[in-house]
């Protein structure tokens, strides 16, 4: 399958039709990364607003999480059998609708809903927009240079939903829901006049039912089991039973995976090497950032007294240096390959967390949150379009939204078990005082980081051997 755009993808200059392909998937990718982080500053004025409780109000968050993170697999094998264009649009669509009701709803649970359906849409529309841009962008320096610009909506989004939240907040919480609205309509209508219509993959057969099912219900208790741990305890017996009745539905998945004529995931694909080193080094990445993250934010407000827009601010230099990087990352992967630019963006965050060990409550943030600030902002320039690219180089085009949901869902999955074992870690050993829980969180931040640094290092040692040809279907 070939789409008319892909073809012209040879010539070393983009057309405008391209380039707003490019763009609009883009922004609807960064879209989602700013409403995940745009809430969270929100969170105490709409606890004040709606009278949650404190268990209740981290489901604001939770709510899209277990949506995104849990129906990631089924999105992205969904836009390869259904069409990545009406997949998209569709998902664009209700993302749009779940946030107008969000900052219109009077009533926490319909609230938590509405970020539940984002979330799902949010599940559909990544795998989507990356398998677009991996099929209309021929693989080599022009899917490179692409994916480069896509990562910088992504990682800056994130970053900027930082900002926004801060500023929004202060005119009232609801913004921070109704914002999105106007962006994603946009982005919609700018979708359906450019993004051409790609081809069925008519080989895929009927649809497994049974795999969807059995798959989507074990990853979304899975990521509920692991939202859920620190407020219910992680030996708890609901979270015992959480745990052990989502195992039971992912080995059935996999049982029914390996015995279906037409499979929601083609294992065969899991034997690369490549594309298996880059999933479990996104999910050790981002689960030690999103970590630290959280940390950093508590330290910033509760011990150094920072408002939340101040707080909001000292995460500007790393994403200042991400949409400034991001775009001139390319040559580089070009030149070393997508193992060494990992290798180096991991490093880089290793040696971030390390330097914030020395924080205290006297610490300034020129001395010492700011050198991490850099570092983080290197990092992800260097690791996060290098693993989207490592994550989908040599996966035939009716397995790329497979493939992007496959990443995306390591992500999701790897972020929501870094930050729930890091705040386990943080409470437990806090006693109330978050500067006694500060050294065990960041030292379990720096395991799960180096964690991620030897997965690096292999990309680089291994023995030396032909490239890995596509994978033929099991």
């Amino acid at each position: 399958m070939t789409s008319p755009a892909h073809l012209s993808t040879t010539s070393t200059r983009w057309d405008a039709r391209l380039w707003a392909v490019l763009l609009t998937v883009s922004t609807v990718v960064g879209l989602d990364a700013l409403d995940v982080s745009m809430v969270g500053v929100a969170l105490p004025s709409i606890q004040a607003d709606l009278g949650l409780s404190t268990s209740a109000l981290q489901w604001v968050v939770s709510g899209y999480v277990l949506g995104y993170g849990g129906l990631l697999l089924l999105g992205g094998r969904t836009a390869d059998l259904l069409g990545r264009r009406r997949v998209f649009l569709v998902a664009v669509a209700v993302f749009a609708v779940a946030s107008l009701l969000g900052g219109l709803f009077d009533n926490g649970a319909l609230l938590i809903a509405s970020r539940f359906v984002k979330g799902l849409a949010a599940a559909f529309t990544a795998p989507a927009a990356l398998s677009i841009i991996t099929t209309t962008f021929q693989e080599g320096p022009a899917r490179n240079r692409a994916i480069s610009i896509f990562a910088v909506f992504g990682a800056s989004g994130y970053s900027a939903g930082l900002v926004f939240s801060g500023l929004l907040t202060e005119v009232g919480w609801r913004w921070t829901f109704l914002l999105p609205v106007p962006i994603a309509l946009i982005a919609l209508v700018s979708a359906i006049k450019v993004v051409p219509a790609y081809e069925r993959d008519h080989t895929a057969g009927g649809y497994d039912l049974p795999g969807a099912i059995t798959g989507a219900a074990g990853s979304l208790l899975l990521v509920f089991g692991v939202v859920e741990a620190p407020e219910t305890g992680w030996a708890s017996p609901q979270t015992l039973i959480t745990f052990v009745v989502a195992a039971a539905l992912l080995t059935a998945f996999v049982l029914i995976e390996k015995r279906s004529s037409h499979p929601l995931l083609r294992l065969g694909i899991l034997r690369s090497g490549q594309l298996a080193r880059a999933n479990l080094g996104a999910a050790l990445f981002f689960g030690a950032y999103i970590g630290f993250q959280f940390v950093v934010m508590l330290y910033l407000q509760d011990v150094l007294g920072w408002s939340a827009l101040e707080t909001a601010l000292g995460f500007l230099p790393a994403a200042l240096i991400v949409a400034f990087g991001s775009p001139r990352i390319e040559p580089l992967i070009d030149r070393v390959g997508t193992s060494r630019t990992i290798l180096g963006g991991v490093l880089a965050h290793v040696l971030a967390y390390v330097l914030f060990l020395r924080v205290d409550e006297h610490s300034g943030y020129a001395g010492s949150l700011l050198p991490s600030m850099i570092l983080l902002g290197i990092g992800f320039t260097l690791a996060f379009s290098s693993l989207n690219i490592q994550a989908t180089t040599g996966i035939s085009d009716n397995e790329q939204g497979l493939a992007g949901g496959l990443l995306n869902t390591s992500l999701q999955v790897g972020g929501a078990i870094g930050l729930a074992i890091v705040t386990a870690v943080l409470t437990g050993s806090g006693e109330g005082n978050l500067l006694t829980g500060l050294t065990p969180a960041l030292a379990v931040i720096n395991g799960i980081a180096a964690l991620g640094l030897l997965i690096a290092v292999s990309g680089v040692v291994r023995p030396r051997r032909a490239p890995e040809p596509e994978l033929a279907r099991v």
